[in-house]
């Protein structure tokens, strides 16, 4: 197989005293190129500036010392006009500060006429070649790590910011400088994850695997959000780890439409109270607490009375309204915060009392239900009497399970109804299956 043939260079060297070009430049080091190379030279900064737009070169040779420019001032230009073209500094001034300032300023390298060996030139010029093409790699991940919309942040193995893009910025409020030196732990700990979930992902992550997971971090300004984090350790060689990558998304937005839609799904649209799904999920948890304590639950079955006449005079604009101000006045009637109101549909609410010591408890909370329900509704225009009837069914001495509970409190508040209404009674399994007060 041949070898393909290196594609030859474009040279532009700006040097005004033309002794120095050929005995320094041709001599000392193009040779070792190629005699194919095309050299383009210029005298002066303005014309050498002129010259790259026609000559397109792969590489400049700088002298430092020019009619219309000295020191570093002509690095500097060359770099805004050619940014992409290493220029190597060929200089009579022996001065290592400069040398410095030369590289810091961007060149690629810096060279003392007449001092330099054989062939030295030729290296430094396929070295300079080699680090701007790594330079313009290393800018574009740059760039495209800048412009992700996600935060990187890239720390030390001690999880010491190194640098951070400026969408991990917009995320937390934290600026680049501010991060740096500090570990997102600092920053960013909001207090809602405890010890061990840390300790699980600094296990992770040590043993050099990736760690990805969700969490809520703090902003500068104390706000709290939602973050999905991924952790990626970096290696060197040897696969010992030196650094840190970390991922960060925002999803705060994303998961409060993951909480509304599941608000929307577990509660009742007219009322937001719970509804038969949440309801059900609540009163299995109460049961397979109280089997545990051998506690009491009491379920109570709630019906209003003579609820039908409010919409069928009045309209269901003000059945809907008033079916609201019922749902908050039972809700002020409930003890404890593990203690539900739900409504099923339509005038039917079910209330939980999840923690009781004895049925007594579920009679003395009826009655304050009933009280509430017997005050006048004011809707609009509108002054409105109603009054409700309640069954009650207690666990364990009326059902030890879901539906048993809820099928024995519906045929108590039946009893109540036929009671005359305006009361409550508790479910009695009798042989003539009554319900009587309790």
């Amino acid at each position: 197989m041949s070898k393909s043939v290196p594609k030859p260079l474009s040279i532009l060297v700006i040097e005004n005293d033309p002794g120095d070009l050929w005995a320094n430049v041709r001599l000392a080091g193009l040779r070792a190129i190629g005699d194919s190379d095309r050299v383009a030279s210029a005298p002066t900064l303005e014309e050498g500036l002129a010259a790259a737009a026609t000559a397109k070169p792969d590489v400049v040779l700088l002298d430092l010392a020019l009619p219309d420019s000295t020191g570093l001032a002509a690095v500097k230009a060359l770099r805004v006009v050619l940014p992409d073209v290493p220029v190597i500094v060929l200089t009579g001034q022996d001065d290592h500060d400069l040398a410095e300032e030369a590289l810091r300023a961007g060149a690629q390298d810096y060279l003392v006429k007449g001092q330099f060996a054989h062939n030295a030139l030729g290296r430094a010029i396929r070295h300079a070649l080699v680090r701007q093409k790594l330079e313009s790699r290393l800018r574009l991940f740059e760039a495209a790590l800048n412009s992700a919309a996600n935060g990187i942040v890239i720390t030390d193995i001690h999880a010491t910011v190194e640098w951070a893009n400026p969408a991990f910025t917009t995320m937390t409020g934290r600026t680049l400088v501010e991060a740096v030196g500090r570990t997102p732990g600092e920053m960013l700990n909001s207090g809602k994850q405890d010890a061990a979930f840390y300790q699980r992902m600094w296990d992770c992550i040590l043993a050099g695997r990736v760690w990805s997971g969700e969490l809520v971090n703090r902003r500068k300004d104390g706000s709290l959000y939602d973050e999905s984090l991924t952790i990626s350790p970096v290696t060197d060689r040897n696969g010992t780890i030196r650094h840190f990558i970390a991922i960060k998304q925002d999803i705060s937005e994303r998961k409060a439409i993951e909480e509304s839609v599941q608000h929307l799904a577990h509660h009742d649209h007219l009322t937001d109270l719970p509804n038969r799904t949440l309801l059900d999920g609540r009163l299995a948890q109460a049961l397979a607490q109280a089997r545990r304590d051998r506690g009491t639950v009491a379920v109570m079955f709630l019906d209003l009375d003579q609820f039908k006449p409010v919409n069928d005079i009045l309209g269901h604009d003000i059945g809907d309204l008033l079916l609201r101000e019922v749902a908050h006045r039972l809700q002020s009637c409930v003890p404890r915060e593990s203690d539900t109101v739900s409504r099923l549909g339509g005038d039917e609410f079910v209330i939980l009392l999840a923690q009781i010591d004895k049925a007594w408890d579920a009679a003395v909370v009826a009655g304050k239900l009933l009280a509430s329900l017997r005050r006048p509704f004011t809707i609009g225009p509108h002054h409105i009497d109603i009054s409700g009837s309640i069954g009650i069914a207690v666990y364990p001495h009326h059902a030890e399970e879901v539906n048993g509970l809820l099928k024995n409190a519906d045929t108590a508040m039946y009893h109540a109804k036929k009671a005359g209404r305006n009361c409550y009674r508790f479910f009695r399994e009798l042989a003539e299956s009554t319900a009587v007060d309790a």
